[in-house]
């Protein structure tokens, strides 16, 4: 095994510190684990050590494995990429963009130029956004009585384009409508699909979207930082029996199990001699699917849930069949080609193609992109990327 100690001081001092309530990360080579350490507490301030086997709402992260159950269906032929999504999904028949509100605060509205598809929900050109970055549509919802999407509701989902589909890149519900599409391609909830199709060939015996009571016993409490810069405990759990199962956000999880699924796009989509996704469709995915569009700044409009988030500005980012795609070697040591994304309480997740590296790491605390957590997640990675050195 690689000598990779350096990484528990790094991540020991971060929580010693208090820049994070506890931390967990795992890396991976194509041949199996290579990094695993637990550091600081679930829950401050006296809850249990970190451990492990610690149960995370891993939030976003959850989109990844949202559009890998699509492209299986993809290679099916039951689903398609370029087909108009109205086709099955009949609530997407006749999208409008929300064009700004008028003098008496009104939305207004106009039918888009084209039909939304697979395709665009998958790569967030769709034109669907959320409130946290997109101050207009926050202004929308809160005209229309619409709720948030971790409510769970189908209502969160009721929601104008922010442009026409395939004219810009921004993060939005896409996946939970491509969740939907699984769910009634499948016939299945999105859960047992994934039970089925991907948590059981992959050996995901921790993830999904109920808590169990052994999984309860040890999940990781969610903080908030202050003004102060203080962390303090906060009370959060998505709904424990919602009105749909959320595609963009809605699994817990450990990091043993999410970095199994990382695996299969180290390995040309096998895991212990199962095929869970063809050689060819892990490439698709990994290729960039948005042609000359970028993935840019998400720019807060709701500081309490996120800081400004880009990650690794200056470089330009692409975005494939389910990742955000580096086009140039990070400083961090990853290299051009590598996919990765993140999730609202502060999980992050990295694969890396070229040298035949997998790597997460996940928090538990808001605002998402908080300072001092994209620090830990910065010094885990190089002090992994040296230690393989």
């Amino acid at each position: 095994m690689p000598q990779l100690s350096d990484i528990d001081e790094v991540l020991r001092e971060a929580t010693d510190r208090g820049d994070v309530p506890g931390v967990v990360a795992m890396a991976a080579s194509r041949d199996g684990p290579i990094y695993e350490g637990a550091f600081g507490r679930r829950a401050l301030p006296d809850g249990a050590a970190m451990t492990v086997d610690t149960v995370f709402w891993i939030a976003s992260m959850t989109k990844a494995i949202t559009s890998t159950a699509a492209m299986q269906l993809v290679e099916r032929d039951k689903l398609s990429l370029d087909r108009p999504i109205a086709e099955l999904l009949p609530e997407l028949a006749s999208p409008h963009v929300l064009e700004g509100f008028d003098a008496a605060g009104e939305p207004r509205l106009r039918p888009a130029k084209r039909p939304i598809t697979l395709r665009h929900l998958i790569t967030h050109t769709c034109g669907f956004t959320y409130e946290i970055w997109n101050p207009e549509m926050g202004r929308y919802m809160e005209r229309l009585g619409i709720p948030g999407i971790i409510s769970c509701q189908n209502a969160a989902l009721n929601l104008p384009l922010a442009f026409d589909p395939g004219e810009r890149w921004d993060y939005g519900i896409g996946i939970d409508w491509v969740g939907k599409a699984v769910e009634r391609t499948s016939g299945q909830s999105l859960g047992d699909y994934f039970a089925e199709n991907l948590f059981g060939p992959i050996g995901m015996t921790d993830t999904g979207f109920k808590l169990t009571p052994e999984g309860r016993s040890r999940l990781a409490g969610m903080h908030a930082r202050g003004d102060d810069g203080s962390l303090a405990p906060i009370e959060f759990e998505l709904p424990q029996e919602p009105e749909f199962q959320m595609g963009g956000g809605g699994l817990y999880g450990t990091a043993a199990d999410y970095l199994a699924f990382e695996q299969i796009f180290l390995n040309e989509g096998h895991v212990d001699g199962r095929q869970v996704l063809k050689p060819e469709t892990v490439r698709l995915m990994a290729e960039n699917a948005i042609g000359d569009l970028t993935v840019g700044l998400l720019k807060t409009a709701v500081p309490a849930y996120s800081c400004d988030a880009e990650f690794f500005p200056g470089m330009r980012k692409k975005w494939g069949l389910g990742f955000m795609i580096s086009t140039e070697p990070a400083p961090t040591g990853r290299r051009a080609g590598s996919l990765a994304w993140a999730g609202l309480g502060n999980t992050y997740f990295w694969i890396d193609p070229a040298t035949g590296i997998a790597g997460v790491i996940l928090m538990q605390l808001i605002p998402f992109a908080d300072p001092k957590a994209l620090a830990v997640l910065e010094n885990f990675e190089r002090a992994l990327y040296i230690g393989l050195a």
